[in-house]
């Protein structure tokens, strides 16, 4: 079964086959537009076929190329209609990176069971200010967008927010090699670990750590969040991905559930946490 972002990629294609065939200076073949528009044939097979997702560059070309300006706005639609699945960082830090954790903030203020994995960092939700400035200067040197770093800090801390609202709950695991990374410098690092002990006592959050000694029945890859076992959010290195289909919530439930029998929870998680603070 695909999921919804695939079936919308296929629908694209199609779609820009169609044009294709109905271009009004007689049919061309894929072979024939790939020249008229300096790519590779291969490159028309793949987003005919669904198997490459198209820039909005590739649209508006697609569109000159079969004679059909007209088309771009009805193209367009549909590629904001894939976005809302795959969001490029491109894209969505065009702006800054403050919107990008406005809408986080929006997607967490929605749900009321929150469950994420994180193997890389300390996940926003329990961050300090610091280590926050830290993980989001660090993204805007890869990405070369712009740093307005202290409005996303403070839009990230608005999201701690939830942590006492007692309605909500949050399910986090974290890979013990979070609480090593030195992605920040080692007294920023040191506040974020007390940060985290204290975290474990907090009646809305059931913090468990996977430590690295611990039996493992699944790599511990991409860190995810899960929204009322509804939405997921993954992010990559590209960009993030927002998915609703159900296959791909009961995927990511399945990872969840089976990296939990690996964690450790309350004065054990609280003793790996101790362990990478006094490592420092």
């Amino acid at each position: 079964m695909s999921t919804d972002f695939q079936q919308a990629r296929v629908a694209l294609g199609v779609r820009l086959r169609e044009l294709r065939e109905a271009c009004p200076g007689g049919r061309l073949t894929g072979t024939a537009l790939a020249e008229r528009l300096g790519w590779t044939q291969s490159k028309v097979s793949k987003l005919e076929n669904g198997r490459q997702t198209a820039a909005a560059e590739d649209l508006e070309a697609w569109a000159r190329g079969v004679e059909q300006p007209e088309a771009v706005d009805e193209l367009m639609a549909r590629l904001r209609g894939l976005e809302s699945h795959i969001r490029s960082w491109r894209r969505q830090l065009a702006a800054g990176h403050k919107a990008v954790q406005d809408a986080h903030n929006e997607a967490q203020a929605r749900s009321q069971v929150l469950r994420a994995w994180e193997s890389s960092w300390v996940v926003g939700v329990l961050q300090t200010p610091d280590y926050a400035r830290a993980i989001l200067s660090r993204f805007a040197e890869l990405h070369g967008t712009a740093r307005d770093i202290d409005d996303a800090v403070r839009s990230r801390m608005r999201r701690q927010e939830g942590l006492y609202d007692s309605t909500r709950k949050y399910h986090i695991l974290l890979w013990e090699g979070v609480l090593r990374a030195r992605i920040c410098p080692p007294a920023v690092l040191a506040a974020q670990l007390d940060r985290l002990l204290g975290v474990v006592g907090l009646d809305t959050v059931d913090l468990g750590i996977v430590p690295f000694g611990a039996a493992l029945k699944i790599p511990p890859a991409t860190g995810f969040w899960i929204y009322d076992d509804r939405q997921v959010i993954v992010e990559t290195w590209h960009a993030e991905l927002w998915l609703d289909d159900a296959e791909s919530v009961a995927t990511h439930l399945r990872v969840w559930n089976t990296l939990r029998e690996s964690a450790v929870y309350g004065a054990e998680a609280q003793r790996v946490i101790g362990e990478a603070r006094r490592a420092l």
